[in-house]
């Protein structure tokens, strides 16, 4: 069970503005929810009660009151000498996973799962090209470990150019930035190892990076951002040999972590000797303009030990499933043995893809994602505000999705009944590797506007079902099936 600690300045501002009237109600259902919807994670150990009276300045009695609420509903556990415990009645729950598995459904069933754009323009002519090329390489073997040479040295300039100096032979081509992460995983995690994750998180990250073995541990991402005290002790209770984060564009929540917050983060981890294994699949997909956010160092710049996963197939196609490790020198070689027990490399057709899109028209195929993106986002965001006022989402900078908190808990239940009206949803749920997280869910605006306006309005309608806790089954959408992805 993760044992997080929860300061009370932290628990301060996540319950600002509760319900005064009386104070201890209002205060216990705040927390109620916070523990709810995963904000606060399942386990947590709360803030002592005189500690919290402090933080919040209010009487002894009001958290006292508040705290024994939690307990009456099964929403808190008090542990003999250790304090005050987290938990949720039922205990852990989780959801069917979907977001494991991409579908391609069809006849008129919506896939807001997968979170991947369609290819940009240009795409065929670059394989076109690559295939002219191809010839020149069929007289070698065709096995490239850590990736063919100049894909390599391109993918170093694109580090360079960010202000993270980088030696080709610091970079392992992989198909995907998963692959990428299960090399990490089964190099760097055995059995006896911890890995600590964010929830919520990418969940197919979580299965790559546990490939050798090593044992899960949490740390909460609330709506605030990284709580850096709470990432502190989570370092220390658990020790943990790797550490995942996405610090640009974070899947799902969308959050942005800040260059003081990078400093700090990487000043941690080397404390603690553990080592940070970096996301930025969704890095180039910044959306609005924000040259602070285009200037911003990489995290690696702070953390010399860090470990980059990247990724084409985000910022340009899921098809071109290529990924790449950037390495310290020092784990390149553990790194590239732990890669070749996986597979001897990546095909070369791909790789002459990715390395004349690197070199010569990079910049301008992420800019014409960035612009559909940004219309879909826009869409998305309206057609929420219209059909589904009441429902709340930070406006992300970037990225490819919204992470909506819904009125009430029942993401889980919105998903089954969505699934009957034609929608495809990945539930909160499948984003917390340890549970809770029912009332949010992920949508992505990868697909185009007319379509997501119209998932939209089949979410509202089942989301009406929903809330007024009903059942039904209403009729597809003409020449569909309802799809159950496993």
């Amino acid at each position: 069970m993760s044992q997080t600690t929860l300061t009370a300045a932290r628990l301060a501002a996540l319950v600002d503005g509760f319900d005064r009237s009386p104070a201890y109600a209002g205060l216990a259902d705040a927390l109620r929810e916070l523990i709810g919807d995963g904000r606060i994670g399942y386990g947590t150990r709360l803030p002592s009660e005189r500690d919290l009276t402090e933080a919040l300045g209010v009487s002894r009695t009001t958290v006292t009151r508040a705290y024994a609420r939690l307990r009456d509903t099964a929403y808190a556990e008090a542990r003999q000498g250790s304090g005050t415990f987290t938990r949720l009645p039922g205990g852990r729950t989780r959801a069917l996973d979907r977001a494991l598995w991409p579908s391609d459904v069809g006849n008129g069933v919506i896939d807001l799962v997968c979170a991947a754009a369609t290819a940009p323009p240009g795409i065929a002519a670059l394989y076109a090209e690559a295939a002219a090329e191809l010839p020149a390489h069929l007289g070698s073997h065709g096995y490239f470990p850590a990736g063919m040479p100049a894909l390599q040295a391109a993918i170093a300039a694109r580090y360079d150019a960010r202000g993270l100096p980088t030696d080709p032979d610091q970079v392992i081509v992989t198909p995907g930035a998963l692959a990428a992460t299960a090399v990490v995983g089964a190099a760097l995690a055995g059995p006896r190892d911890r890995v600590l994750m964010e929830s919520p998180t990418y969940p197919n990250a979580v299965q790559a990076l546990r490939s050798g073995g090593g044992r899960l541990a949490t740390t909460t991402l609330d709506p605030l951002g990284w709580d850096l005290d709470a990432i502190g002790a989570a370092l220390a209770r658990h020790r943990p040999r790797l550490v995942h984060l996405m610090p640009d564009f974070h899947n799902p929540t969308g959050l942005v972590m800040s260059e003081p917050d990078r400093a700090a983060y990487a000043r941690l981890l080397a404390r603690h000797d553990a080592i940070a294994v970096v996301d930025e699949a969704h890095h180039l997909l910044h959306l609005d303009e924000d040259p602070a956010f285009v200037a911003r160092r990489p995290f690696a710049s702070y953390s010399k030990d860090a470990i980059c996963v990247g990724s084409a197939s985000k910022s340009v196609w899921g098809g071109l499933r290529l990924g790449w490790i950037r390495a310290p020198h020092a784990l390149v070689d553990r790194l590239t043995r732990a890669r070749v027990g996986l597979d001897l490399g990546a095909p070369v057709l791909e790789q002459l893809v990715l390395t004349r899109l690197l070199t010569s028209s990079m910049d301008d195929v992420v800019a014409i994602q960035r612009t559909r993106l940004r219309e879909q986002r826009d869409a998305l965001a309206g057609a929420l505000a219209e059909r589904l006022p009441d429902w709340e989402f930070r406006m992300p900078a970037g990225g490819m999705a919204l992470w909506c908190r819904l009125p009430a808990s029942g993401a889980t239940a919105l998903s089954t009944e969505a699934e009957r009206h034609g929608v495809l949803l990945a539930p909160g749920p499948s984003f917390a590797p340890e549970g809770g997280l029912d009332r949010y869910l992920r949508i992505p605006y990868a697909i185009a506007a007319p379509q997501l306006v119209e998932a939209v309005d089949r979410i509202a309608d089942a989301w009406a079902v929903v809330s007024s806790g009903r059942t039904g089954s209403p009729t597809p959408p003409s020449g569909s099936e309802p799809v159950l992805v496993a």
